[in-house]
Order: C-alpha cells, then structure tokens, then sequence
C-alpha cells in the first residue's frame, strides 16, 4: 500500500476506500455481516455450535474405507474410530503418549520399538495426529513398522482449520508436502494423499463454524488452494 493509500484509508476508513476502488475497478462489493470479527464464532473449533468442519472429511473418508479398518486394529489415543467405523473387529488396541485415555500402549511412538510389536496389526489409525508427532519421521516409520505386509495406515493431518491451543502442533503440511514427506519416509509402500476443502469451508473452520451450518453442495465444493484436511491412505507392500 502506497503512503497516499494509506493516508485515504485512515481519513476515510476502509469501507468508502474499497466502495471506491471497487467503483474503478470493477467486482463484487465483500459484505462482511457479522463476519467482520477479530475472534472466532467459537474457541472449540465449533464443537458446542454442532461438528466440526474438518470431521466432515475425515468421516468421509473413514467411510470410504470401511472395508480396511477389519481384523487387528490399533488406534492413537481412543478406540473412537475403530468403533464407529470398523467391522469384523478382532483385536482393538490404542496408544499414547499420555496416560489419561488408558491406551493399551503408554508410550512415544517415536521411541515404540520395545513397547508395540511389529507387524501386527491389519490397520493403523491416525485421525489428526500427524500433525502433532514432533519426530515426525520418527513416528511415520514406527507406524509403517506395526501394520502387516498388506495392512494399511489411515491418516489425516489438518491444513486450514485453528492451531489447538493445549497440545503441540508442529506440522502443516500441504498435500504435495504430504507426498514429498510419505516418499521420503515410505518409500516401500503405496500411497494416496488428497486435500479436501475449498475457500468457504476454511473461512468456516477458522471461524469456528460447525459444519451443520453448511450444506451439502457447500461442504463438497472443492478447491485445491484451501486444504482444510488432507488425508492419507497408506499400504504396506507385501
């Protein structure tokens, strides 16, 4: 911005400056409503508003790969998507680096070796964990360590959405960093690697908007420059 643009937006303020350069410009005038704010809708990501932006993706794409999340299955922190999405369910493990969700295995995934057996387990579920592994290769392979030749890991890590205030968060990544990450790391294995979210779902899970408050066509629209989640399907290789 100019210092002459600048000195007519504090003697007019900003809303006569974009009526005016929109009246030579040309395009459509923005109209804020009450979304002209400097804090969120909501601080909890819109939890008390309904379900959160990102989980229409991450439950969209657990859905779709029902038929993956069978037999031994391990999951970060609760059982919560083994259940809710898994069938024909023979062993329901969870792990931890904390002790108050009582995971089957308390420990750093990082530093896993001697705590959760290798290769055994059908699938690996990371629902928005990636993001919060601070050794992140470290963890990457540990997860590629515990699933069967054949088995799969089913991740998600999040792109647009509020940092979360009490836990870490130390990588975001978009989908073609994912992709660079998972080669490095996975080099023996096939995987696929999508974004999902467009330019209102961002605004909406910055703003801490739930997703009951969009519809369907809106929730679906997508453009790749606005990630909300990116989430990820790893195979082992037999």
């Amino acid at each position: 911005m100019t210092d002459v643009a600048a000195r007519v937006k504090r003697l007019f303020g900003p809303r006569i400056v974009t009526r005016l350069r929109l009246a030579s410009r040309g395009g459509d005038r923005p109209r804020w409503g009450n979304l002209r704010r400097t804090r969120p809708f909501s601080e909890s990501y819109g939890f008390e508003r309904g379900t959160p932006i990102d989980r229409h993706y991450l439950h969209r794409f657990l859905d779709g790969h029902r038929g993956l999340i069978a037999g031994d299955v391990l999951e970060v922190q609760m059982r919560t998507y083994t259940t809710r999405f898994g069938h024909d369910l023979e062993r329901t493990d969870t792990f931890d680096i904390v002790p108050h969700a009582e995971p089957t295995f308390l420990c750093d995934l990082a530093k896993s070796d001697m705590v959760i057996p290798s290769a055994a387990y059908d699938c690996l579920l990371l629902p928005n964990a990636l993001q919060h592994f601070r050794d992140l290769d470290a963890c990457m392979r540990h997860a590629l360590r515990v699933v069967r030749p054949g088995g799969v890991i089913l991740a998600s890590a999040a792109g647009c959405i509020p940092l979360v205030e009490d836990v870490a968060d130390y990588w975001r990544l978009s989908p073609a960093g994912w992709r660079e990450k998972a080669a490095a790391v996975w080099p023996d294995a096939d995987v696929e690697i999508a974004g999902h979210g467009s330019c209102l779902t961002a605004v909406a899970a910055q703003l801490g908007l739930a997703l009951e408050e969009l519809s369907d066509a809106e929730l679906d629209a997508h453009d790749p420059r606005y990630p909300v989640l990116t989430t990820i399907l790893c195979r082992k290789r037999r």
